[in-house]
């Protein structure tokens, strides 16, 4: 289906699904943006950043609500069950959307036929970072001192079968160590934790993370992939380390129940689009280690199609087992 124009995609929205009586146009009401996992997060942060332009774009307000739990798949499934109006959106991330149909046995939903893509806002890699009080400064310390210390040494996730989990496990498989996983609801009691020392290292965004180390809190060690952050180039790439195989991040971006009316999908990711190419959204995503995207729909479905792939690829490998 074409993609209306602006004049049209107006009309479009105004009309009821019968194209006779006239409603209200979209939105007249507030818009929610469901975050699936606690404030602080990546998601949680890159969602705040869309609440502004997006409330001035709308003329509505826009609303976060955080619906943490089961590794994203909680809040999702609020989504999937909202009335298909437009007024309550997914801001989703990787795990609950691409890893979720492969690590989880009995999904409640399936995001390609429950759910359809606006927008993906961005993306970044993951940062290993430790507890300020940690030994280890570098991977190669850290992954001798986590074999001197077999079952001794833990690391958090956002929870089972989330994003950072993987990357977590992956790091595991390659460096041949014995470290515990310890899962948490989300980014926030994850590095609180750490902060505190209750676990020693973790992988998480940049945007989540980098205030921590630079305030002494955190110690950064590397940052998953072949390159350093920009904004951050005095961490280390694992690749550096000799553990370039150790790749991991995450992606975010708007959904939608799947009987939203595709006039107001592409409004919203008109919007979306919008926000990402001014100056200050460009800014605020650059300070955060944020690439931003602002794909079409079509172009995120497909994105998505190839993570599933990827995962059902990946997940045996490194020793995960559906759930």
């Amino acid at each position: 289906m074409q993609r209306c124009n602006s004049i049209a995609c107006a009309a479009l929205i105004a009309l009821g699904s019968t194209g006779v009586a006239a409603q209200a146009p979209w939105p007249s009401k507030p818009v929610k943006l469901i975050v699936a996992y606690p404030p602080g997060g990546g998601a949680d942060i890159g969602a705040r950043l869309l609440v502004d332009p997006l409330a001035k774009a709308f003329g509505q307000p826009v609303l976060v609500e955080n619906r943490a739990g089961a590794g994203g798949t909680i809040g999702t499934l609020s989504v999937v069950r909202a009335d298909p109006d437009g007024y309550t959106l997914l801001f989703a991330a990787s795990s609950e959307v691409s890893i979720a149909p492969v690590t989880v046995k009995a999904l409640a939903y399936d995001p390609e036929k429950d759910l359809q893509p606006i927008t993906m806002m961005g993306k970044w890699p993951h940062v290993l970072v430790a507890y300020a009080g940690f030994p280890p400064n570098t991977v190669p310390e850290l992954v001798a001192y986590v074999k001197a210390n077999p079952r001794k040494v833990s690391y958090s996730s956002f929870g089972n079968n989330t994003a950072n989990h993987l990357t977590g496990e992956l790091f595991k498989a390659v460096a041949g160590i014995d470290s515990l996983h310890v899962p948490y609801k989300g980014s926030g009691p994850s590095i609180a934790d750490l902060i505190g020392g209750q676990i020693q290292y973790t992988f998480d965004s940049p945007g989540a993370v980098l205030a921590h180390v630079r305030g002494g809190k955190l110690k950064a060690i590397a940052v998953t992939g072949a390159q350093r952050l920009p904004n951050a180039n005095t961490i280390p790439a694992m690749a550096e380390s000799g553990y370039g195989s150790v790749i991991g991040g995450a992606w975010v971006g708007l959904m939608a129940p799947a009987k939203v009316p595709r006039a107001i999908v592409d409004r919203v990711h008109d919007e979306v689009a919008a926000a990402l190419r001014t100056p200050e959204m460009r800014a605020a995503l650059e300070a955060r280690s944020i690439q931003p995207v602002g794909d079409t729909p079509e172009d995120f479905g497909r994105f998505i199609q190839t993570e599933v792939s990827k995962w059902k690829e990946a997940v045996p490998k490194i020793g995960i087992k559906p759930e």
